[in-house]
């Protein structure tokens, strides 16, 4: 199955080196390219798209906006914010505005590929270190008070295990790392992140990562309120 792929970015020379990239791959096609979120907006109804690559800061309509506008719509394309560290704070609004996840400008060709396929697969791109580095960050621009009561309507629903599993889902570790740190199988734990989605009405992991940090359940630094 080829990926149909859009790239949106004010800068030509980057979409180019972008481009480029993509088009050696036998499993990607870039069918789309806009310049900012207007266009963007206007090419998708146009043009089938698996995955948007999206700039934060563009002219017109920034990334962040269109996002939220994208993945606001029935069977929307899934969207990969690309960021650099001193756009941050852009990152964690796309996130919030639904994006998958979200990947360095200057991201090894490989990872941004192994994202993209992550992504176009249903899966959430979360990067651990720079999650919570940014998470931690930005966390004091969260909503204050009644963190405690938010987070107990949002996660009573989940079984004792549930909970442990999503904490340390919000702390940035993959599949692998939750099963070797509760000494489960892989596909126990796959199981266990798919209730929490369910249950909490959620898209993806990069969801239980931010609503871990809204409702308190995740401080910054990485820890996890007892």
């Amino acid at each position: 199955m080829t990926i149909r792929l859009m790239l949106v970015d004010d800068q030509v020379l980057l979409r180019t080196g972008f481009r480029m990239v993509l088009a050696a791959q036998p499993d990607m096609e870039v069918v789309a390219e806009a310049g900012d979120g207007v266009e963007a907006l206007q090419a998708l109804k146009t043009t089938p798209v698996d995955v948007v690559l999206m700039d934060v800061r563009m002219p017109k309509l920034d990334g962040v906006e269109a996002t939220r506008r994208i993945c606001a719509e029935p069977g929307a394309p899934r969207v990969l914010i690309l960021t650099t560290f001193d756009l941050d704070e852009y990152a964690f609004s796309g996130l919030k505005a639904g994006a998958s996840g979200f990947m360095l400008k200057d991201v090894p060709p490989g990872e941004l590929l192994a994202a993209i396929r992550a992504v176009h697969s249903g899966d959430a791109v979360v990067a651990p270190s720079t999650t919570r580095r940014l998470l931690d960050r930005f966390s004091p621009m969260l909503p204050s008070g009644g963190g405690r009561q938010s987070e107990h309507k949002a996660v009573s629903r989940l079984t004792d295990r549930e909970r442990e599993v999503m904490l340390l889902v919000a702390q940035g570790l993959s599949n692998g790392e939750i099963a070797a740190r509760l000494v489960l199988s892989e596909a126990t734990v796959k199981t266990h992140v798919g209730r929490i989605l369910t249950k909490l009405e959620l898209r993806d992991r990069v969801q239980v990562v931010v609503l871990a940090y809204e409702t308190g359940l995740v401080r910054a630094g990485g820890g996890s309120l007892s």
